[in-house]
């Protein structure tokens, strides 16, 4: 699975409508599962983001896919990151040589 970090910040909208940003997150976990991935962590955070999160996913594709159906409910603009174990790093480091 492809692990993604991704940074959060409300919308206009969003933000006027916190107190549903639970259940929002919930409907976006369901939305994930259908999807093939995985929201492993979402925390609320003070500071210049508002929500962080890490999902796992089993393609770019699909990774994609939710982070433009997330984007088209209004709610939030994202920054997303490729995140990678130490395992992937060993692999990279034997094609150094």
């Amino acid at each position: 699975m492809l692990t993604y970090v991704t940074l959060f910040n409300w919308t206009e909208q969003g933000v006027k409508n916190v107190k549903d940003t639970v259940s929002r997150v919930e409907k976006s976990r369901q939305m994930a599962e259908k999807m093939g991935g995985r929201l492993v962590t979402v925390l609320w955070t003070q500071g210049k983001y508002d929500i962080v999160a890490i999902t796992e996913w089993p393609d770019e594709d699909s990774a994609m896919a939710f982070y433009l159906a997330l984007a088209s409910t209004g709610n939030v603009h994202s920054e997303t990151l490729r995140a990678y174990q130490a395992e992937d790093l060993e692999r990279f480091f034997k094609k150094m040589g």
